[in-house]
């Protein structure tokens, strides 16, 4: 029976792990097990046989049939104490709405937590502080919806100050964001420059989300920064402020 528990835990991590994204091959699920490919598919076969309807995409890889829904899963105590880190650092992040949409979050997380874990939780929480924003600045309130428009593939239009205080109306493709030194900054593609600029998220004065929809860019966001790398010999932090 011993021998059993690590298969077991494996096979409920296995379904989170399957909930959690569309689609995930054989590979990811045995390197995050560090177990063979084999051994997954054997998995894969007993979820089936236990009633789990985990569908094969021929030459991508298995998901969870869509409208099936597996029970909330129940959190470690160390997971718990994780999650309220997180929600200590987001609190003390510049975006507006990256830290309301993440109270809404976590309210419902601690929802599904067990009495024990919530008593320890709001305990753990009274001894966490994160200082790198003391003062409680609020810079930006885009990171939400900026990401809703890099998904959905929507153009936007938007009034920019740069850096060097030069204002100017942009209609640009989102492609992805990154947050480096306390700042967000959106990687997008610039129709005025035609080519890709990157936009500080404090520096943005008015956005409007077009009800226009641009063809994908056939391009990583690994494969972007490398090519910055090699163009600057450093990350695109340095030239964002003549975007």
């Amino acid at each position: 029976m011993a021998a059993d528990k690590p298969r077991l835990a494996r096979l409920t991590a296995m379904l989170t792990q399957l909930q959690a994204g569309k689609i995930v091959t054989a590979k990811e699920i045995a390197n995050k097990h560090r177990v063979s490919i084999r051994t997954i598919y054997r998995d894969i076969r007993t979820l089936e046989k236990s009633g789990i309807p985990i569908l094969t995409v021929e030459g991508k890889g298995f998901s969870i049939m869509e409208g099936y829904k597996i029970p909330p899963v129940l959190f470690t105590q160390e997971e718990a104490n994780a999650l309220i880190t997180a929600e200590q650092l987001v609190r003390n992040n510049k975006d507006y709405s990256l830290t309301t949409q993440f109270e809404s979050a976590i309210t419902k997380i601690k929802a599904v937590l067990k009495y024990s874990q919530k008593d320890k939780t709001e305990f753990l929480s009274s001894r966490l502080q994160v200082r790198d924003n003391h003062k409680k600045n609020i810079t930006s309130n885009y990171l939400i919806q900026l990401q809703s428009t890099i998904t959905n593939y929507q153009l936007l239009r938007i009034k920019y100050l740069s850096l060097d205080n030069i204002l100017s109306h942009r209609e640009i493709e989102p492609f992805a964001l990154y947050t480096t030194q306390g700042h967000w900054i959106l990687i997008a593609y610039c129709q005025l420059r035609n080519d890709f600029r990157a936009f500080r998220l404090d520096c943005i004065q008015q956005m409007e989300i077009l009800q226009v929809n641009f063809q994908p860019h056939k391009i990583t966001l690994e494969e972007y920064l490398e090519q910055c790398r090699k163009k600057y010999l450093t990350t695109p932090d340095i030239p964002m402020s003549k975007a």
